[in-house]
């Protein structure tokens, strides 16, 4: 049988250097033989073993494991050098050899491919054919007179030598084309796929030599007896191999959908971490390439390169989300817990059976060379080299990657950071190879494995548990009473409709009881360009972070909106950069909570403070609550807030808006409306001129606020009325506010632009739901009936 490479893809230089080198001395046989058989022809029966040679040398078999073939055309390779010599056994075996790389190939092979097939079988032959006759110090069989008995006798051993020379050749010639083509090691190649092979060559010999022995000539009865034996044998042969493939290829099968479910399950656990979905995949590539760039040829220790690429975080199961995804540096403490990944993973894939050592690459990726790594402060060559290849990859690949705290940096900086570290973290040799050739082995990744909506759904599996009213977080908090008083004043005092500044100053005065800091942020959400504003500011640099806009997904509070998760601790200049570190302004911690309702995000609530490390656990849970109370209160408040029926001048709704707010049929608690009337601003315009008009509108709006209460809204009814709506109010207290309004009214003068002062009175009348009516219109009606009825007086006197 002889071999047959099929495929020279992906050869090396030194490999077509092999390949070049190989065919020289092949062509140099052959040119050798046909000049010898030239000078002296051959008999017409080695035109039948020639033929006999192509024919059994088509009957090829595939070998499942590497690129070559075999056939079962030695037995007349062998009766060919018997017989006549030398060259015609070269000649015999250059012709099958090309015959077959025609035959082999699906189109006309490459040039360099036919070459290769006929010359690496043509020097083997040549070269044992001659150590043969050598050793056996004969001529070729056709000719020769020497008795049967005698030729046994000297025959025997050279004939051995001549099976071990041929095999040897042939086989290591094909071996190391593959392996030069595959990028392995020549001698496993040889042992797992061709050493087996020697019987047949062994088998053809003796066949051989019966053959052509007795009669020392081509007899058609011999070879009748001997062409079944051999077809019976290829046939079993191509079945067994037939079996071999199957199996091996439902090995691959299984290979492939075991790696296939590893890396679901690690793509799912870096989807929590909020790690880039092609994180592990560009890892993975990156890694087994090095590996073969560093020398490693193992194909076991590659096959554990490969999965641990993609289980290495596997470990982080056991830590908690909120240290996994924290932006900005982890306290000691989160550090000392975000170490356990390492062993935990390994302890976890410990009870995983894998046929390559997967588990000490995992256990130690986070070792430093100089030993100043984790878990078990090996050093230097002591650390598995796939942990080695590893955690060099992984470090670059997280680099040149966005993460939540930082954008991502470019290759070249991101080398030097891998060269600072070269000898104290990385070893040496890796961190020059992958210097050298990174640009080489950058990963083509294709995706697989689970959808990206599934991805993202396992990403954002905590965005919708928001606490709620009866939320364990109550409980947790339960023990300060003041923290449940205000907790619960700030919920009563929101239920209204309020515009967003409104919202945002009762608010902060409420959460800065409850929670100390600097600066209170409130951001919201622009969903048409996917970003934050910093639109309300109250505390120490308020003004410098105003208006500042945030891409979701990036900075501190741009990664709260995107994963809707509270962080705590972070540093605030991953939000406003080197302000916030100014002689003016020093932030060093920041507490930061998304604000969803109903699922849609509305913004974010960011505290920030000049203290390090500011705020602790109750902190968040505190914000957390108050984050979830509120979102429902800003978005009413934005929605408010754009309302087109709102009057430039005090910048009120229009009474229309409380359709929005009280609509027919509502089953609402007690609530009253407050009527006022401007009732001579007519005659105002008339003697001090519209602009005093305005004044007097804009002072009567101010002082109303004033007399509201915290969730009573005020509307512009008409040119001269107001309508102040009191949520919850009986009659008792909406009388107690109207008295409070027009106390505030008169008490204070309008102060017009000559510098003069108008003393100003007027009607403010309360109407009470039910003793007035049953709707917000009839309210305003019985309200109006008597301010007309009580009309309000203005004082004629200028100061």
């Amino acid at each position: 049988m002889a071999e047959r490479v099929r495929a020279t893809t992906r050869m090396t230089r030194l490999g077509h250097v092999y390949l070049a080198t190989v065919i020289a001395f092949g062509v140099a046989a052959v040119g050798s033989s046909l000049y010898e058989v030239f000078q002296n022809p051959l008999a017409n029966q080695w035109y039948l073993l020639a033929a006999l040679t192509l024919v059994s040398g088509s009957a090829t078999v595939t070998l499942p494991t590497v690129g070559a073939s075999i056939s079962v055309s030695e037995t007349f390779v062998f009766a060919s050098v018997l017989l006549f010599g030398p060259s015609a056994g070269t000649i015999t075996v250059a012709l099958d050899g090309l015959v077959i790389s025609f035959w082999l190939a699906k189109r006309l092979p490459e040039w360099y491919r036919a070459l290769f097939n006929m010359a690496a079988p043509s020097i083997a032959a040549w070269v044992a054919s001659h150590l043969f006759f050598a050793a056996a110090g004969i001529q070729p069989l056709f000719n020769a007179t020497t008795p049967i008995d005698r030729l046994f006798d000297r025959l025997f051993i050279p004939l051995v030598i001549f099976a071990v020379v041929y095999f040897g050749v042939n086989s290591w010639l094909i071996t190391f084309a593959v392996a030069f083509e595959k990028h392995l090691s020549p001698y496993r190649v040889w042992r797992q796929n061709f050493l087996w092979l020697s019987l047949n060559y062994f088998s053809a010999a003796s066949v051989a030599l019966l053959l052509v022995i007795y009669s020392r000539q081509v007899d058609i009865r011999f070879i009748g007896m001997i062409v079944p034996l051999l077809l019976v044998l290829y046939l079993t042969f191509k079945t067994t191999m037939g079996r071999v493939e199957d199996a091996n290829r439902h090995v691959e099968q299984l290979n492939g959908l075991y790696l296939s479910t590893i890396e679901t399950l690690a793509m799912a656990i870096d989807a929590k971490d909020q790690v880039t979905h092609g994180h592990i995949r560009r890892v993975q590539a990156f890694a087994t390439q090095l590996a073969r760039e560093v020398g490693v040829r193992d194909e076991t220790l590659l096959k554990a390169i490969e999965a641990a690429a993609l289980l290495h975080d596997m470990g982080k199961l056991a830590v908690p989300e909120y240290i996994l995804n924290k932006p900005g540096k982890l306290t000691e403490a989160e550090f000392e817990k975000m170490k356990l990944h390492a062993s935990v993973g390994a302890d976890i894939l410990s009870a995983v059976e894998f046929p390559y050592p997967v588990v000490p690459i995992v256990r130690h990726h986070h070792e430093n060379w100089d030993g100043t790594g984790y878990p078990a402060g090996l050093h230097g060559t002591d650390i598995p080299i796939g942990a080695r290849i590893l955690s060099v990859v992984d470090c670059f690949d997280a680099l040149t990657s966005d993460r939540p705290y930082r954008p991502r940096l470019s290759n070249e900086e991101a080398l030097r950071i891998l060269r600072d570290r070269r000898g104290t973290m990385y070893d040496p040799l890796i961190v020059d190879t992958f210097a050298r050739v990174h640009q080489l082995i950058v990963p083509a990744i294709t995706h697989v494995g689970p959808p990206t909506d599934a991805l993202n759904e396992i990403a954002s599996a905590r965005k919708n548990v928001l606490p709620s009213m009866n939320s364990p977080v109550l409980d947790e908090i339960a023990a300060s009473a003041d923290e449940m008083l205000t907790v619960y004043e700030l919920a009563r005092g929101l239920a209204g409709q309020v515009s967003f500044n409104d919202a945002a100053d009762i608010i902060v005065k409420h959460i800065r009881r409850l929670i100390p800091c600097s600066l209170c942020v409130f951001f919201t959400y622009r969903s048409g360009t996917a970003e934050l504003e910093a639109e309300h500011c109250v505390g120490e640099g308020a003004s410098l972070v105003r208006g500042t806009r945030i891409q979701v997904g990036q900075r501190l509070s741009g990664w709260v909106a995107a994963t809707r998760q509270t962080i705590c601790n972070s540093d605030p200049t991953l939000d406003f950069g080197e302000v916030v570190r100014s002689r003016v302004v020093k932030l060093r911690s920041c507490l930061s909570t998304p604000l969803v309702c109903d699922g849609s995000l509305v913004g974010v609530l960011s505290l920030y403070s000049d203290d390090t490390d500011a705020f602790c656990e109750d902190h968040r849970r505190v914000i957390e609550l108050v984050g979830g109370h509120v979102a429902r209160t800003f978005k009413s408040a934005i929605e408010f807030d754009e309302m087109p029926r709102r009057d430039p001048l005090t910048g009120l709704p229009s009474v229309t808006a409380l359709d929005e707010i009280v609509k027919p049929g509502d089953q609402l608690a007690a609530y009253s409306v407050l009527f006022i009337d401007v009732a001579q601003l007519k005659q105002i315009n008339t003697s001090y001129g519209r602009t005093a008009g305005d004044d007097v509108l804009r002072h009567v709006v101010d002082a109303t606020r004033r007399g509201l209460r915290v969730a009573d809204i005020l509307f512009r009814h008409t040119s001269d009325e107001f309508v102040a709506f009191l949520s919850g109010a009986d009659a008792e207290t909406a009388d107690a506010v109207a008295r409070r309004v027009r106390q505030n009214i008169t008490a204070h003068p309008v102060r017009l632009a000559d510098g003069s002062t108008l003393n100003v009175t007027i009607a403010v009348i309360a109407a009470s739901s039910p003793r007035d009516g049953s709707s917000v219109r009839d309210l305003v009606s019985r309200a109006r009936i008597r301010a007309a009825s009580e009309p309000g007086d203005w004082g004629s006197t200028v100061h």
